[in-house]
């Protein structure tokens, strides 16, 4: 018979010693609010197939849909269908999509119904009698963050956030996690007063990529970095995420919002933490979060933000051949935006292991190209041998980690060119995960979404992260929004501001170009 873990899982197959075996979810179900946006149709639901596909969910996984539209359960299985079939990462297979539409039902109402949330809390009771989901459910929250405390509240009036012996129910929030320390602080309030601390799972689909996880790996199962990670061999960190694409149609939730606060709050300074953390002592999530939290609180801003600080807002021109629009003539936006698409600044932290190591993060919309990468930049090597080289001929060692869209790693160090001379020069020497593994990386979401169901947090941060975060997010902001000018203009296709560079050169450095 196969033995059941502690989160209700079970694999008859499964040798605990083989890591090669995943974890199969136990009974539940899985909820969604916002059934209807983007995330949900382009993400979560053909992550949920992916899982269904790999064999990683049980029998009786259940998917809910909940909504204004006025749709039956079919209705809502053949949206699904459409869905999978158009963005899921594995091929489609009927039998397995038929053993999923099985437990697929759909509630029509609005978060502000309380004969709604009646009949998704009957649903879920039939579900528990019909299909033996045993009281397991998830309810993932995709929807704007104006409306967490309406969904949480009635999700506790109607007894749907209660539990019992044997039986979980947690909740998914999808960032952000407000718009700045007060905000973060009045929300985590608000869904921790409805379910424990250690039922919230806070989303930030950048832990869910394989690479961002490669970084502890690269780290500590390599005795060859860690030695050298550290002020003694570091000269600075580079983080970047950038992007080659506009706004688009994101006026209502961009404007206001920027760069800073959309990718530098969350996804960046979680890098950063997993960048710089002391190895903890395992794996499990509150050894793993006490170090990323240790980093965040040793942050330590610059004394002039305004000499390492930039921010600008892409103009109109042209970008690969194409004709693009201006930040402040997409369409929704008021012309005098002080909103930023592009974002850096300078971070130092105040540890022993990293005094002295500045760490530069920018992110921004309408760059050279898509690209987000982790730059370990090291020190110059002492020029004693090579007398007729001046110190800049030699480049600067590097280790850079890719974390998309060319997930993996490249070394960079001085190699001497073939001929009779003893010229040096730079090359790479790279790791690609699609040339190293023969199976593909799963989704981010495919991974977070069974970690919620398994009950495993050690990818999502807790509030005290979130918080932290804000600390450091927050004074730039504040600064930025006492300056009475626009954010500085860059071409489309560019790598942001001239600003952006003169962050950098005022400390005898310069950007990487991807």
């Amino acid at each position: 018979m196969a033995a059941e873990d502690k989160h209700g899982s079970t694999n008859p197959l499964r040798d605990p010693r083989d890591r090669r075996l995943s974890r199969i979810a136990g009974p539940s179900s899985l909820v969604i609010f916002g059934v209807t946006g983007d995330l949900a149709r382009k993400k979560l639901i053909p992550a949920v197939y992916d899982l269904a596909n790999r064999g990683l969910l049980p029998p009786s996984f259940s998917l809910v849909g909940f909504g204004r539209r006025p749709w039956s359960n079919e209705d809502f299985a053949a949206q699904v269908k459409e869905s999978v079939q158009a963005h899921a990462r594995t091929d489609f297979d009927e039998n397995v999509w038929k053993q999923l539409a099985e437990g697929i039902r759909f509630v029509e109402g609005g978060f502000d119904s309380d004969e709604a949330f009646g009949q998704l809390k009957e649903t879920l009771e039939s579900l528990d009698a019909e299909r033996g989901t045993r009281g397991n459910h998830a309810f993932y929250l995709s929807v704007p963050p104006k409306s967490f405390e309406q969904v949480c509240q009635q999700l506790s009036s109607h007894g749907l956030a209660e539990t019992s012996e044997g039986k979980w129910r947690r909740v998914v929030i999808e960032k952000p996690f407000g718009h700045d320390l007060q905000s973060a602080r009045e929300l985590n309030n608000v869904v921790e007063s409805v379910f424990p601390a250690d039922s919230v799972f806070r989303i930030d689909h950048y832990l869910g990529k394989e690479t961002v996880q490669n970084i502890l790996a690269l780290r500590f199962a390599n005795q060859m970095f860690e030695p050298i990670w550290n002020a003694n061999f570091v000269d600075h960190v580079q983080i970047t995420m950038a992007e080659d694409i506009g706004i688009g149609g994101r006026a209502g939730y961009y404007d206001g919002v920027g760069a800073a606060r959309d990718v530098i709050q969350n996804h960046l300074l979680q890098l950063l933490a997993l960048t710089a953390m002391e190895e903890p002592i395992s794996f499990d999530a509150d050894h793993l979060r006490a170090e990323k939290e240790k980093v965040l609180a040793a942050v330590r801003l610059p004394a002039d933000l305004s000499k390492h600080s930039a921010r600008g807002q892409y103009t109109g021109g042209w970008q690969g051949g194409e004709k693009v629009t201006g930040f402040l003539e997409e369409e929704g936006f008021n012309p005098d935006s002080t909103t930023e698409t592009f974002a850096a600044v300078r971070l130092d932290i105040n540890t022993r292991r990293w005094a002295g190591v500045p760490f530069y993060l920018r992110a921004g919309k309408r760059l050279g190209r898509r690209v987000t990468e982790i730059a370990v930049v090291f020190k110059r090597a002492p020029n004693l041998l090579f007398r007729d080289h001046n110190d800049h001929d030699f480049g600067q060692n590097a280790v850079v980690i890719r974390v998309q869209p060319d997930e993996g790693a490249t070394i960079r160090f001085g190699s001497k060119v073939p001929g009779t001379q003893m010229e040096v020069r730079d090359v790479s020497m790279d790791f690609g995960y699609g040339h190293s593994f023969t199976e593909s990386s799963p989704e981010a979401y495919e991974r977070l979404i069974l970690d919620v169901l398994l009950g495993e947090p050690p990818l999502f941060p807790r509030h005290q992260e979130v918080e932290l975060s804000w600390k450091i997010v927050d004074p730039f902001e504040e600064y930025w929004a006492s300056l009475d000018t626009q954010p500085e203009p860059y071409a489309p296709g560019s790598w942001g501001p001239d600003s952006a560079d003169e962050l950098l050169a005022q400390d005898g450095r310069t950007w990487r170009r991807p």
